[in-house]
């Protein structure tokens, strides 16, 4: 299986459609306010609309209504949510749309969880107590091999150009999400840090 590369926390045209030119299969919107990487649902269809076909888009929400996700949704086209907040299984289940959900891991997580959610796309990224997402910081991706599950899994947290190989080899995750890991500052991308990370991943793909 090759895995796929997402790229998030989009914030502009030049580093959306250098990441699609270089291969990404889906990007990610940042529709939560407290977050660096924060978009206006304006800025975004902008963004959305210069896009190449066949790259898909995904909005991150954290602990939003649900009324808010359909309204962006009807705005700027994105294709997918992505519930990054403490969303209950109820919750996803009344999302009109393909949900992905995060899980936000640390050294007692209960992946028993991961089960109750009635979604095929689960992101595992690394817990803090500081915010949702985008520490830069990795976790033990050992445990992911513990999980017996049929989900599509989607690893996030602290990837780089540095261990995105090693991060695939470990997990074989069916995608690999990347934000802070190709930045020169939050919300810009590095195009350096951007080439190194999808030759990375192709070299992952090919162990």
């Amino acid at each position: 299986m090759v895995t796929k590369i997402k790229i998030c926390g989009i914030t502009n045209t030049e580093d959306a459609l250098q990441a699609a030119s270089m291969g990404a299969n889906a990007l990610g919107f940042i529709f939560y306010k407290k977050s660096q990487r924060f978009i206006k649902p304006e800025t975004a269809k902008e963004i959305i609309s210069r896009l190449p076909p066949f790259i898909s888009t995904v909005g991150v929400f954290v602990n939003q209504p649900i009324d808010d996700l359909m309204g962006i949704k009807a705005l700027t086209g994105i294709d997918r949510f992505q519930l990054h907040g403490d969303e209950t299984p109820e919750y996803c289940r009344n999302v009109n749309g393909k949900v992905i959900k995060v899980f936000r891991v640390n050294e007692n997580y209960d992946f028993k969880t991961v089960e109750l959610y009635d979604v095929q796309d689960i992101l595992f990224d690394t817990y803090s107590e500081k915010g949702y997402g985008g520490t830069g910081i990795t976790f033990d991706w050992n445990v992911i091999k513990k999980l017996k599950t049929n989900k599509r899994i989607i690893l996030s947290g602290g990837l780089n150009p540095r261990n995105v190989k090693d991060a695939i080899k470990q997990v074989s995750p069916y995608a690999v999400d990347v934000s802070s890991g190709v930045e020169n500052r939050p919300g810009k991308k590095d195009p350096k840090k951007l080439l190194g990370f999808f030759k990375a991943v192709r070299d992952g793909n090919q162990i």
